[in-house]
């Protein structure tokens, strides 16, 4: 007879291997496929920042270690589109693991808690008496789609892509750095606000490096993208030539589609789950990931409520926040007054790396504290 999968996911990244991990960790007995149209380990265009509410999700599923070889980054450093400049000790620090790594750690720990895993590219889906068909020859009673920012899937259960207003793209490459540099760097920049660079050192006398902006902010300067991308890049890091560039596209979840349709869940990228703020999406993709895992497995006749309510209660609060101050920072004094605030306090520096990198919400008096900065005036310079 067919095999009829309990949960079977598609693509192989932070998403879908917390999808598997967290199905298997709460069902041993859960017949759990992962589908990716790769070979691990392959290598994909991200910053590979993992920080500290990421590290909590991996703790979540069982694997506290799996980066514990990587070198641990504690101090940051943002520039604001206006020059203001803030560098502090993070509450809680950081690690950037290449993708190439990271993934494939996750690939192999899903295979070894007794997740199958195959190549497959996924072509169609079929929904059939509480089941869905993947490709004629897959049966499955969940599907947790984790395909990226294209997601195959996504587009065959009717959900729309992420519109171009809320999506960036970016290109990342790795530099020689001396391993005894170990600040983070997010340099913004005025021209084509938003737009920043990033220079996250690895620890091995690499860092990853890369410059992102708005989708149609670099259409409007009516060059080829290459050319804007890479340039702005050089310019913002001089001493730092980047090699093994490449682009890709970042979701923004103030324009996230329904989570799912059906018996499929959408998460991580699939999902348009990053940061409209910092374009952080790894902690977003291992949280969502596990949620659906959860939702499969605990859940097996409505997957998608249950998804639903497991995505409310763990970023409802934070999604709100960042849909709002998404639409703040398209006033680069916004941000200038944000970060000056920063550079006098350190609770909100602290809380903009929550909101940033986390699942933060901002307190309305401190709001009000970045405000009243923004409409008295431009703020000074910190060096």
């Amino acid at each position: 007879m067919t095999t009829v999968w309990d949960v079977v996911v598609v693509g192989g990244g932070p998403a879908g291997s917390a999808a598997a991990l967290r199905a298997k960790q709460l069902d041993p007995g859960a017949r759990v496929l992962l589908l990716d149209r790769d070979d691990f380990p392959r290598d994909k265009a991200c910053g590979d920042g993992i920080a500290a509410h990421g590290r909590d999700e991996l703790a979540l599923l069982g694997l506290p270690d799996l980066i514990a070889d990587y070198r641990p980054t504690q101090r940051l450093s943002v520039v604001s589109p206006g020059g203001v400049r803030v560098s502090a000790t993070v509450a809680r620090p950081n690690h950037v693991v290449p993708r190439l790594v990271f993934d494939a750690r996750l690939v192999e720990a899903a295979r070894a808690r007794g997740v199958e895993v195959r190549r497959h590219r996924v072509r169609s889906l079929a929904a059939r008496d509480g089941e869905v068909l993947i490709d004629g020859e897959v049966r499955a009673r969940t599907i947790v789609a984790a395909d990226g920012a294209h997601s195959t899937v996504r587009r065959l259960i009717g959900a729309p892509p992420a519109p171009d207003r809320h999506t960036a793209i970016a290109v990342r490459g790795y530099a020689d750095m001396p391993d005894s540099d170990d600040a983070q760097l997010i340099a913004m920049q005025r021209a084509g606000w938003p737009a920043y660079a990033w220079v996250f050192p690895v620890g091995d006398g690499t860092a990853n490096v890369g410059f992102g902006m708005l989708l149609p902010k670099l259409r409007a300067t009516g060059l080829p993208g290459r050319q804007v991308l890479h340039g702005r890049l050089a310019e913002l890091l001089p001493c730092l030539p980047a090699r093994d560039l490449r682009a890709h596209h970042l979701p923004l979840s103030p324009g996230r589609p329904r989570p799912g349709a059906g018996r499929v869940l959408l998460a991580g990228d699939a999902a348009a789950l990053i940061n409209p703020l910092t374009g952080e999406g790894i902690y977003y993709a291992l949280l969502s990931g596990r949620l659906a895992g959860e939702a499969a497995v605990t859940a097996p006749t409505d997957p998608l409520a249950a998804y639903r309510r497991g995505l409310r209660g763990a970023l409802g609060r934070h999604l709100r926040t960042t849909d709002l101050l998404a639409r703040a920072a398209q006033s680069s004094g916004f941000i200038d007054a944000a970060i000056a605030t920063a550079a006098r306090r350190p609770e909100v520096f602290d809380l903009l790396v929550e909101v940033g990198l986390g699942a933060g919400t901002v307190p309305v008096p401190l709001a009000w504290a970045v405000i009243s900065r923004w409409l008295t005036g431009s703020p000074r310079r910190h060096r």
